[in-house]
């Protein structure tokens, strides 16, 4: 018997109510697969926990965590309570950093059934690495002066390190897919970090010369991602740059609310945290409408990290085949329930396997 801790971390809004699905699912994982236990403990940190201790998580949060084999997360943020630079740094930054998680993985694909909202749209099936520790998400800076006078600097922090670690994940990745690597740049603007970066890329690039390369800067970069997605295979930026581009990734998806991600610590001293893309979306909270999909692709990659990878590709299928029988919520077109898709998809996993 394998047995998985896992963390629940639902957080705020929907995160609520599309972890709980996940876990059916991975319930429904365990009843067809013997083999395997996932022993979840559920923490309840997040903006309503802040309104009652003044901290987003507790002052041991990050001592607890530390000894469970994944972090599983729902979404952080309500800025009605809490404003968005506190429950972000304190809880999921906090923890990305604290476990240095340096590296963000988030896949974008077409599927059968589900419209894109690119108008006659190739099939595209493409994976961004970003960076996840430093970049233009450092810390360094600060303000001085007042008023008219109030000035604000924020440092972008890029160590070889980080930089070469990881384009290296993202050249070993595309390996394993289509040997295509592009490099997400801004060199012709950005006048000391960016060329850092392309010289960084064509180090890497060098070990391993299978793998075709190219840069683009991030602008044309973007609007190549609406227009030409289906050319990519991995691509490999910054913190900033490839939380910029994923978002998109999602949108040409056809909602943020499939998209999953993983938060991925290479040196195995800390658990990998994993997380959709969307947010907390507290406008539908309770209504019974949110997207379970993109917490139950985030299972999937769980899965896949843990080298449960049989499990995980049946459940991306079963995924699939539950697009392709359009039972969705309404952020892709369709009626269906929160409670509904994840019935489905437990249904058909049942049957795949």
């Amino acid at each position: 018997m394998k047995t998985y801790k896992i963390a629940s971390i639902p957080g705020d809004g929907i995160g609520k109510e599309v972890v709980p699905a996940a876990i059916r699912v991975l319930r429904e994982v365990e009843n067809i697969h013997g083999g395997l236990k996932f022993e979840v403990s559920e923490y309840p940190w997040g903006s309503e926990y802040y309104l009652e201790h003044q901290q987003m998580m507790p002052e041991d949060g990050l001592g607890t965590l530390k000894h469970f084999d994944a972090i599983f997360l729902g979404a952080v943020g309500n800025p009605d309570i809490v404003p968005d630079h506190i429950s972000l740094w304190e809880l999921l930054i906090n923890i990305r950093r604290s476990f240095e998680q340096v590296i963000n993985i988030r896949p974008a694909r077409t599927f059968a059934g589900l419209s894109s909202k690119l108008a006659n749209s190739e099939d595209f099936d493409f994976i961004v690495v970003r960076e996840n520790s430093e970049g233009e998400y450092s810390e360094a800076g600060g303000t001085i002066h007042q008023g008219g006078d109030k000035v604000a600097i924020q440092n972008a922090i890029f160590s070889r390190k980080g930089t070469e670690r990881a384009m290296k994940f993202a050249f070993e990745l595309a390996e394993q897919r289509r040997n295509k690597v592009t490099s997400a740049t801004k060199s012709n603007g950005i006048y000391h970090t960016m060329p850092f970066w392309d010289e960084v890329f064509k180090d890497v690039s060098d070990n391993f010369p299978e793998v075709q390369t190219e840069k683009e800067h991030i602008d044309a970069l973007a609007a190549s991602f609406v227009t030409r997605p289906e050319r990519f295979d991995v691509i490999v930026a910054s913190n900033l740059f490839g939380d910029i581009l994923t978002d998109i990734g999602a949108a040409i998806m056809g909602s943020v609310g499939i998209a999953p991600a993983a938060n991925i610590n290479m040196n195995g001293k800390y658990p990998s945290m994993f997380e959709p893309v969307h947010g907390s979306a507290p406008d539908i909270e309770g209504k019974g409408m949110a997207n379970p999909i993109g917490q139950i692709w985030t299972a999937k990659m769980m899965l896949d990290h843990f080298g449960e990878t049989e499990i995980a590709d049946q459940l991306l299928t079963a995924i699939e085949s539950v697009i392709r029988k359009g039972i969705v919520t309404q952020d892709i077109g369709g009626k269906a329930t929160t409670t509904e898709v994840t019935d489905e998809i437990i249904q058909q996993l049942a049957e795949v396997t």
